[in-house]
């Protein structure tokens, strides 16, 4: 009986290439929703108004996205982005305080920079007006 059990169950091999092959037709799906959803709200731009065109483009959009979140890429990208949640749960923000502070910091080294390289601009300025008796 054992050994039965073991003949029905897929090899590796035959599990990847069915999951490709799933991903695959849910990658064409998808592309198809996304022409079907474009080629469709400019073929029935005359016919239809825009607030009937616009639901049905989202909701094939919405049908084309599903189908790509179900693909191994896309199965990649929820569980990315899904961990990239928690890992954001986990940074301790700037209270308002030290962001206030931190931008008027910025905003006076800024300034302090810009003088002095307006400084120097007008020295060498000067020099070159000196060296060569043009004015400016």
């Amino acid at each position: 009986m054992s050994s039965e059990i073991e003949k029905q169950k897929a090899s590796p091999t035959e599990e990847l290439k069915f999951k490709k092959a799933n991903s695959a037709l849910l990658w064409i799906v998808a592309v198809i929703l996304v022409l079907v959803a474009a080629v469709g709200n400019i073929y029935f731009k005359d016919q239809f108004a825009a607030f009937v065109r616009v639901p049905v483009m989202a909701v094939l959009l919405l049908l084309a996205l599903a189908a790509a979140a179900f693909t191994n890429q896309g199965t990649t990208a929820r569980t990315f982005l899904k961990e990239s949640r928690i890992e954001l749960r986990k940074i301790i923000w700037p209270t308002r305080q030290e962001a206030s502070q931190t931008t008027l910091i910025v905003m006076g080294v800024t300034v302090v920079v810009s003088l002095v390289l307006w400084g120097l601009d007008s020295l060498i300025v000067s020099l070159i007006n000196f060296i060569t008796n043009l004015r400016f």
